[in-house]
């Protein structure tokens, strides 16, 4: 496929195919071809799937491992979505509460399930959680929707866990996600919430050892998280140790990307896989018209349609969230961005964080200030730097996300990357270093955009603005989580108004101007000028350019 070639959007007609008679094939390898997966495909060595459009930098799409195999490029989601007929169901939609539950005591969850939440600091259910955690319970089949930070993990997770441990077996259930980040957050929470019934969890995806994976899914996790293009490696590849047969749940988290073209193929591969008398859960924060058209479908003979929870309010984004654009010239975008690094608006202040431990290295010294005390980088015969709240930049490209951390950190702003070129190891340290404030930038791609719940991420900044409103969305949602404050500033050059334009008519809502001092902007010109220098000179002596010339090829080989 060319470089920029988009494919057809898939369209409904195709999700709603019969695949009844498709027989199901599986390819086994041969003992002499496996050691080359031990350290993952060659795929992987550069981060895994991906998608062909590089700016989209989702991971996990199908990889091109289809010789001697046809595999399915349709979905047969209704099919799925109605697999309970109605002597399965012990309650009608018309028999839910109206009003959110105000404990998950009544709600029907267990005790050992309300103690795990209790030391989580998760005293009542959301709305998501009130609607659809019942409906989960008496085996029907679910689609929920609701803003981003409203808490859908636990919404799908309580009632998995609940129905496990009552007749515990593996493989039980199947989580699917669109990014690797978010499938080993979701499996910290199921560790978390079934520590006292001794779940055993598995997380496959791409850029991680297959061998190790292999042998993790052959001794039967109960619950598998995996993004769609692994998982299916493994069971092209596997010799009959495991299955999917007895797979009791199929969940979507972030439905709306995964049913897009990028995951078709692999998931109508595992749709021709799985059991048909499942329970199928589809979650979301953008109802996107692939999903509107599977809960408006008619259910099909002796089966029910599945219960949907939309989110009341027309708005996506939440009422504590403040979002901004800014008026920048193009070619002084660092300078803006350095002087709000360095001068956050007053409301995110007070998130300040000091690194967790005072680091000694030659000339440079980090200082941990006592209390709430803003942190200080000082370098000798230099100014001192003060250190931002909890920020994520996001940015169109890996190379712009590699070129912002480099310049940022010339700048003395400890910053960090997550990109889909990096490791995953180096993806989960970036990550975790965030997490754990020791770095208080965040660069990222939209492989952070989807899902990530970080604690008290003060400020998001678009750099690039994305190419789909609905992204957006996603991005902002990384702050003013679970009811809390945060701010969204999106930079505007001279190209982007039609993108603020589609930005405001899907969120409903019209981003408020910022404005700052361009003098006090322009005061720290030449000492940015010259870090942009450095960070292009060393860009360039890391060979990224030509790294990711090779990674276009492969991209344009395997198409």
């Amino acid at each position: 496929m060319p470089g920029n070639t988009k494919k057809k959007p898939i369209s409904i007609d195709d999700l709603l195919r019969q695949q009844e008679d498709r027989p199901r094939k599986k390819r086994r390898l041969s003992s002499e071809s496996i050691p080359e997966f031990q350290q993952g495909s060659s795929s992987d060595s550069e981060g895994g799937h991906s998608s062909a459009n590089e700016e989209s930098n989702f991971e996990d799409g199908s990889e091109d491992d289809s010789e001697n195999v046809q595999v399915p490029s349709t979905l047969d989601v209704q099919d799925r979505l109605g697999s309970f007929s109605q002597q399965n169901l012990s309650r009608t939609t018309a028999e839910l509460p109206s009003q959110p539950a105000t404990s998950f005591a009544s709600l029907g969850i267990s005790r050992p399930l309300q103690a795990a939440l209790k030391s989580m600091s998760i005293k009542a259910p959301t709305p998501v959680q009130s609607a659809c955690i019942p409906v989960l319970l008496d085996g029907k089949d679910c689609i929920g929707n609701a803003k981003t930070g409203s808490g859908k993990t636990i919404a799908f997770a309580l009632p998995i866990l609940q129905r496990l441990s009552a007749d515990p077996y593996g493989i039980f259930a199947l989580v699917l996600t669109p990014t690797r980040e978010l499938a080993f957050q979701i499996a910290e929470q199921f560790a978390v919430l079934g520590a006292s019934l001794n779940i055993r969890t598995a997380v496959v995806v791409g850029g991680m050892d297959m061998m190790a994976q292999a042998l993790e899914l052959g001794n039967r996790p109960h619950i598998v998280i995996a993004t769609p293009g692994r998982i299916v490696d493994h069971l092209r590849s596997t010799s009959g140790e495991w299955d999917l047969s007895r797979v009791k749940f199929l969940v979507l988290d972030e439905a709306d990307r995964l049913l897009t073209p990028t995951f078709s193929d692999d998931l109508g591969y595992l749709f021709n896989e799985l059991p048909k008398q499942r329970q199928t859960c589809l979650f979301t924060a953008t109802l996107t018209p692939a999903i509107e058209n599977i809960a408006a479908a008619p259910p099909r003979p002796g089966k029910q349609k599945p219960f949907i929870h939309r989110m009341k309010e027309g708005i996506e984004t939440v009422s504590t969230l403040k979002q901004h654009y800014l008026l920048v010239p193009s070619h002084v975008r660092e300078c803006y961005l350095f002087h709000i690094l360095c001068n956050p608006p007053e409301s995110t202040l007070h998130l300040r964080r000091a690194p967790p431990e005072p680091v000694k290295a030659g000339k440079k010294t980090v200082k941990k200030p006592k209390g709430n005390k803003k942190a200080k980088v000082s370098h000798e015969g230099d100014e001192e730097v003060e250190q931002p709240p909890p920020t994520i930049i996001f940015c169109a490209k890996p190379k712009t996300a590699a070129y912002l951390t480099i310049l940022l950190k010339t700048l003395f702003i400890r910053s960090t990357a997550l990109h889909s070129r990096l490791t995953q190891r180096e993806r989960l340290n970036s990550l975790n270093l965030f997490r754990a404030s020791v770095v208080p930038v965040l660069i990222s791609t939209d492989v952070g955009a989807r899902g990530l719940d970080i604690e008290d991420v003060a400020m998001v900044i678009n750099w690039d603005l994305p190419e789909e409103p609905e992204e957006y969305t996603h991005r902002v949602g990384r702050t003013a989580r679970a009811g809390k404050g945060g701010i969204a500033i999106s930079f505007v050059t001279e190209r982007d108004e039609e993108r603020v334009l589609k930005i405001e008519e899907r969120i409903k809502t019209k981003l408020e101007e910022m404005t700052v001092a361009e003098e006090k902007v322009l005061e720290k010109l030449n000492k940015v000028s010259t870090a942009k220098r450095l960070a292009n000179m060393e860009l360039h002596d890391s060979n990224f350019g030509r790294r990711e010339e090779i990674y276009k090829i492969k991209e344009r080989g395997k198409a």
